[in-house]
């Protein structure tokens, strides 16, 4: 799918994504941008207050899997084989959250992704990650 489909399909076409709000900010290949606004649900420790990791993660997967299809073929689909991520920072429950993805390396089976979470600053990211995706 060209780059308009893919901006598309992951805002609306994913229910999940829908459901959080994702707002993709910019695609190109290799590489993508996505936002999520902040909403009282996405608060994981109530004391601090910060985000939820889960949600942390969930960007971080889908921005990584979502720069991964933006080198794919037509035909072509990726799927996470394995990730990780750093939490650095707690994330303001207040502020927009920003993933970055870049593709590392796309091989004949997987791609390599690695993932940067911020909430304004690439600098200072609230987390780190990386990512292996099947690719098929």
């Amino acid at each position: 799918m060209d780059l308009e489909q893919l901006r598309n399909f992951t805002e609306r076409g994913i229910p999940f994504n829908n459901f959080l709000g994702f707002e993709v900010l910019e695609l190109r290949e290799g590489f993508a941008r996505i936002k999520v606004p902040p909403r009282p649900e996405f608060v994981g420790d109530v004391q601090r207050p910060a985000l939820h990791g889960g949600l942390i993660s969930t960007l971080a997967d889908s921005v990584g899997g979502i720069a991964t299809f933006t080198k794919l073929e037509k035909d072509q689909r990726a799927s996470t084989v394995d990730m990780r991520v750093d939490f650095l920072r707690p994330g303001n429950v207040d502020a927009d959250l920003i993933g970055e993805g870049t593709v590392l390396r796309l091989g004949n089976r997987v791609a390599v992704a690695e993932m940067r979470i911020h909430q304004g600053d690439p600098e200072q990211p609230i987390a780190i990650g990386s990512a292996v995706y099947n690719v098929a």
